[in-house]
């Protein structure tokens, strides 16, 4: 076991993102954006950068936030955008010693359930079948998309890829948005997750309100010792929306370099203690 985070949460430099992890004591990282562009599009001498960087600080790159099926892509996007994607991320995956790539299922756009939940299997599976063939893993989360619509869509989408080289990010967070019970949603697909990202908040009529670990809705606590008591023992990440949402343009900036780095800090600590907290109970529930 092990926590990480979506480190430009912390800060959009790379160094700023590995300052926050070492301050947290933490020494993976999940890498999605570095200087406000996603880690599969920098050009090169960028990427260098950043490889130097973990390199001398001796971390390692867990997972790869990529934007494949994102809530940015419809599914009436045209697939060449993700297969491209992956192909870039590929030989930078490898260079990184990283496994996992997360991918979302491509938000509905008009099209009806069966048309929509076809396209998205069929896309996927060529995905899986690019990460299965360079001993890879895409790990589908729990977001804007088919497969993320209800445990049932998620486990059914497992079923029709049927590749084991496809897996689960289970989100915490992304559940309230959706009108989904955290726990619920977990106990059904626990089976296939292999990484996990912590979210926390709750629903303000229809404002997504994002709060620290253990504030929100999503039963953050009761999850995390769930996973426990179930022998996971993977990577949790936090991706706190407190100073920065990617998804909604509130990336920051220059100006918001504190609360970006405090909130970071503050997030990565509050799941430290509740995590224990879990683990705690989950022994003597044991």
């Amino acid at each position: 076991m092990f926590f990480t985070g979506i480190s430009d949460e912390a800060g959009a430099s790379i160094e700023r993102q590995i300052a926050a992890h070492k301050e947290l004591g933490w020494q993976h990282l999940e890498l999605r954006m570095v200087n406000g562009v996603n880690l599969t599009d920098v050009d090169d001498a960028t990427f260098e950068h950043v490889v130097e960087a973990v390199e001398a600080a001796g971390m390692t790159v867990c997972c790869f936030a990529s934007q494949l099926a994102n809530w940015g892509r419809p599914i009436t996007s045209d697939f060449n955008v993700d297969l491209q994607e992956m192909e870039r991320a590929i030989p930078r995956m490898k260079r990184l010693g990283t496994r996992y790539i997360r991918c979302m299922s491509y938000p509905n756009d008009g099209w009806t359930e069966r048309a929509w939940r076809d396209e998205v299997v069929w896309r996927l599976r060529d995905l899986a079948k690019l990460a299965q063939d360079n001993d890879l893993i895409l790990v589908h989360e729990n977001c804007n998309g088919w497969g993320g619509e209800s445990p049932a869509n998620t486990l059914d989408l497992i079923r029709f890829v049927n590749n084991p080289a496809f897996k689960l990010v289970f989100d915490t967070g992304n559940t309230f948005a959706h009108k989904q019970d955290a726990l619920e949603y977990l106990r059904a697909v626990i089976d296939h997750v292999v990484h996990v990202h912590i979210k926390d908040g709750f629903l303000d009529g229809t404002k997504n309100v994002f709060t620290y670990p253990g504030e929100g809705s999503c039963q953050v606590e009761a999850c995390v010792r769930l996973l426990i008591e179930h022998g996971y023992d993977g990577g949790y990440s936090i991706e706190p929306h407190i100073a920065s949402i990617i998804h909604t343009g509130d990336v920051g900036g220059e100006e918001r370099n504190e609360a970006l780095w405090n909130s970071y800090l503050t997030y990565g600590r509050t799941l430290m203690a509740l995590y224990a907290r879990a683990a705690a109970t989950a022994m003597v529930a044991k």
